[in-house]
């Protein structure tokens, strides 16, 4: 997600916000996974969304089809939805960018147990 009114053509770091939370996570130098079409999830959700799924299966909203921001498919498993907006994230692409920020030598990131 682009911060509302920044330059497409000049697209800064801190244009850049992660769906899900809307903080502006590559100005901030947080761990973030990007995904299709410029979506971005940070660590700060990527560790909510994980917990969550492993913790609190009513956080995952298995009512709805719909379609995950970060692989643009749809999920019939139920997408992770952070309070702040509609963004999801599904089960796949969690494990997914879970597996690359823990295997980053960039970030001191780790999965929730």
């Amino acid at each position: 997600m682009h911060r509302p009114g920044c330059n497409p053509d000049d697209v800064q770091p801190q244009d850049v916000l992660c769906d899900f939370c809307g903080r502006a996570a590559w100005a901030e130098d947080i761990p973030c996974v990007e995904g299709h079409r410029g979506s971005l999830i940070c660590g700060d959700c990527l560790e909510l969304a994980c917990a969550s799924s492993v913790y609190d299966s009513d956080q995952t909203d298995n009512a709805i089809v719909s379609l995950c921001v970060l692989c643009l498919q749809e999920s019939d498993g139920g997408l992770w939805r952070h309070e702040f907006n509609e963004a999801g994230i599904c089960k796949r692409c969690m494990k997914q960018a879970a597996g690359v920020l823990s295997k980053s030598k960039d970030w001191n990131w780790n999965r929730p147990a």
